[in-house]
Order: C-alpha cells, then structure tokens, then sequence
C-alpha cells in the first residue's frame, strides 16, 4: 500500500509563508479530512501538493511511491497517481467531457508505456459506461462541453468522474462542497463513496462539517495558522461544529 507522506512543508505565496512546517500522513485505503478557519493555508496545501507554479516550497518533502514529488512536475505527479478535484473548475466550450476524459486516459497509459497506442473508442465507451452507471449519471453528460453552462453539482460531479476514470491512488478534494445545495453536496459524495477503498487515499478539504456527514472521514485534522494543531477521529468535527476554533486558539495562545 501506498501513503503519501508529507514532513515539514513551509511553503510561501507572493513572498509571504502560508504553510509553517505541515506534517501528514495519507495512506492509501484511508478517507482524512483536513478542516480549518479561513486564510490558514488548505488550499494551498491542495495546489502545493498537485505542483502549481504559484506556490513556493522553501523547505521539507512530499513522499510518495519512494520519491518526492515537489521535484516532479504537476503532469509526473498525476501520473505517479495523484488526482486534484478543483474547487472552481474551469469550463472548456467546444470540448466535450467524453474527449477529455479521453485524452486524460491515453496520457496516462503513454506515461506508464511510450509504446501504448491509446485506448480505442470501443474499449473508452466501454469503460465510460461504466464508471457513470458507478456514479449513477446520465450518459448524456458525457456529451457536453467540459464545465461549460454546467451547475455547482454538475462541475463537481464532472470532477469526480474524471476521478473515476484515472483511478488515482491518492485524491485530493479541494472544498469539494463549496457552492453546492444540500441536494447537490449528496449526490457528489455518493459518488466519492462509490469510488472509496481499499486502493484509493481520499484527502478531504472543507470548511463545513456538512460533508462529513455523508463522505465518513477515517481521521480528522485541523490546521491553523499553516500547521495541522491537532487529529482526531471523526468525533473532532462534530465537535467544531458545535464549539468552533476558539478552544484551539486559546489553546494554541497559552
């Protein structure tokens, strides 16, 4: 099995230091969420993690499959097997969800063979089928340009199938549940349900404990102030639900 680990991340943005030394460890198989107020650096993680040039890394490592993956690009690090599910996906008019997800499929197969000729429409459609039968969507969708006029639910489940389809090891959510109606927030956590196991680590981002109700988090982590300040079971978000961050920030102050 898999983990990715991550040890002692400080990572600045435009000069200023957002991460302060994070430590983490995801292992394949496990759902963790990582929760916090505002400001206090988990996006940035997400964006660290998947290679965005923005994001400076002026010290630790990020382990996974023996290997530190800030030295890969964000291309090596989705094909060592890292998937990054945006929270504003961005629309490509004239592109549709079926060709995309297309290209993403072949990428990844002429990155583990240079000899792969691609995977062939019958075998695409085949595999396409039945991932949205997996995650309950209506084969229509497939035809539609990527993100183009599609809803908050509609952008996200778009994510997740693109999850299905290049079937990572690890996954990371980034707010997944921003903008989204409760009706909406369900169905896209059914479809992470449908996709959790033993073969996928799920690092989870939110605000809210709202999505935690429906994707079961194995561990909880609140991060602050660019660290993580304390892990706990799935208990630790019903509790900031019901008291918020002030205990943590006394805590934290004394």
């Amino acid at each position: 099995m898999s983990e990715l680990v991550i040890r002692n991340l400080h990572v600045n943005v435009e000069g200023k230091e957002i991460l302060k030394g994070l430590n983490l460890t995801l292992p394949q198989g496990e759902v963790h969420a990582i929760m916090g107020p505002n400001g206090t650096g988990k996006s940035t993680l997400a964006y660290t993690l998947m290679g965005h040039p923005k994001y400076e890394v002026t010290e630790g490592e990020v382990i996974f499959k023996g290997q530190n993956i800030l030295e890969l690009s964000p291309e090596e690090r989705a094909h060592l097997g890292i998937f990054l599910a945006f929270q504003y996906p961005v629309a490509i008019p004239g592109v549709t969800l079926a060709n995309f997800l297309r290209a993403a499929v072949n990428a990844k197969r002429k990155a583990a063979n240079p000899d792969d000729e691609g995977i062939s429409v019958a075998e695409f459609r085949k595999l396409l089928t039945e991932k949205m039968r997996l995650l309950k969507m209506d084969p229509s969708f497939a035809g539609r340009y990527l993100n183009d006029g599609f809803s908050g639910g509609e952008k996200k489940r778009a994510e997740i199938l693109q999850m299905a389809m290049l079937e990572p090891e690890i996954a990371i959510l980034d707010e997944t549940d921003s903008g989204l109606d409760i009706d909406a927030l369900r169905i896209v956590s059914e479809g992470v349900n449908a996709l959790r196991g033993p073969d996928l680590g799920v690092l989870v981002i939110t605000h809210y404990q709202r999505i935690l109700r429906y994707i079961k988090p194995d561990k909880v982590h609140i991060m602050m102030d660019g660290r993580i300040v304390e892990s706990g079971g799935p208990e630790l978000a019903e509790h900031l639900e019901e008291h918020g961050y002030d205990w943590l920030r006394e805590r934290i102050a004394a």
